[in-house]
């Protein structure tokens, strides 16, 4: 499968794999790399909103900072609740 080019805001050139996901709450987190390649991660990019804007916690979750767009944490600790 070939992965799609898009450009960051900042205008960074990277790759957005659409076979390569992770479910969130209002549409799927796609893997984003720096090269063709794969050979590294440079984030996600969030389907709902198509943005790039989006940050990960140290337990796994993704949030998309602009439609609040949530993954759930990979790790589960009810003591952060």
């Amino acid at each position: 499968m070939t992965l799609e080019a898009a450009t960051t805001p900042d205008g960074a050139d990277v790759y957005v794999d659409r076979a390569d996901a992770e479910k969130g709450s209002n549409g799927p987190f796609y893997v984003v790399y720096l090269s063709e390649e794969r050979d590294r991660r440079w984030g996600y990019f969030c389907s709902n909103c198509e943005t790039f804007d989006n940050a990960m916690d140290t337990m796994g979750r993704i949030v998309c900072n602009v439609c609040g767009n949530v993954r759930k944490p990979e790790e589960w600790d009810a003591a952060h609740e």
